[in-house]
């Protein structure tokens, strides 16, 4: 397993990824990764475009195989069960695991169906129940304050770091003990990044996180544990801040210090 020093023994995984090969037709995008998610902690996936960050963390739920002529290899193990065993509910996996896109993708619908959309689809019916979903995600995404007064307003009014935030309570709304976030913040501006980084900083007491980030420097700031992949190999895996001054591999240094990617 590809565990740098500093980390091993620390703290329980709550994912570990086992020889995680991982194809589009011929294409490999992931080339035997092994690392572990500690649970409670913030995991920054950085490398240069292409370099099959999205890939690995869309591999913990699955959800890359909406696209078609994909093959896996190796193991994703949430709580040493793996996703990929042929008994795994997806409908539980995505649950279980939430996933905040890259861009905000509102539904349609009022704040308010937004939230509840997920615990409606789970069987939740009664309004009182469903209020206190929505209050509490809205709160816990720090956006209760701003909307509780227009719930029943359109998503689509909101700002662009409003509607991300929104993104993120809707995650919540189901109860996951993991959160994914592809490149969240990177259609958004310096103060709305800011207030998603605080967010992220907030989540990380209750909810296990990974995110993909090509932003070095935010990397360095909310992050606990840093992982380096470059054509789909996970060259470096250490704490954040060994990453970042300490650095084992020289072209790990390089790709931080900005002479490629």
């Amino acid at each position: 397993m590809q565990v740098e020093k500093g980390i091993r023994g620390r703290q329980k995984a709550k994912i570990k990824l086992e020889g995680l090969t991982f194809y589009y037709g011929q294409y490999k995008a992931i080339d035997n990764v092994s690392m572990g998610f500690l649970e409670c902690k913030v995991t920054a996936i950085i490398g240069p475009s292409g370099c099959g960050k999205s890939t690995l963390v869309k591999s913990i739920n699955r959800i890359s195989e909406i696209t078609s002529d994909v093959l896996v290899d190796g193991k994703v193990l949430l709580d040493n069960k793996n996703v990929y065993d042929r008994d795994v509910d997806l409908v539980d996996l995505r649950r279980r695991v939430g996933m905040v896109f890259q861009r905000p993708n509102p539904f349609p619908k009022s704040i308010y169906d937004n939230v509840a959309f997920g615990p409606r689809l789970s069987g939740v019916s009664n309004k009182k129940r469903l209020d206190e979903i929505v209050e509490y995600s809205l709160s816990k995404s720090a956006l209760w304050n701003e909307v509780k007064d227009r719930l029943n307003q359109s998503a689509i009014g909101l700002s662009g770091g409003q509607q991300q935030r929104l993104c993120i309570a809707r995650a919540l709304a189901v109860d996951p003990e993991v959160l994914l976030m592809d490149e969240p913040c990177s259609a958004l501006d310096p103060t709305a990044t800011a207030r998603i980084e605080e967010l992220i900083e907030d989540l990380k007491k209750y909810y296990t996180i990974a995110i993909v980030t090509h932003n070095m420097q935010q990397a360095a700031r909310i992050s606990d544990y840093t992982g380096f992949l470059l054509n789909g190999q996970l060259i470096e895996y250490n704490i954040t801040t060994e990453i970042f001054t300490n650095p084992d591999k020289k072209v790990t240094e390089d790709y931080i210090t900005g002479r490629f990617g």
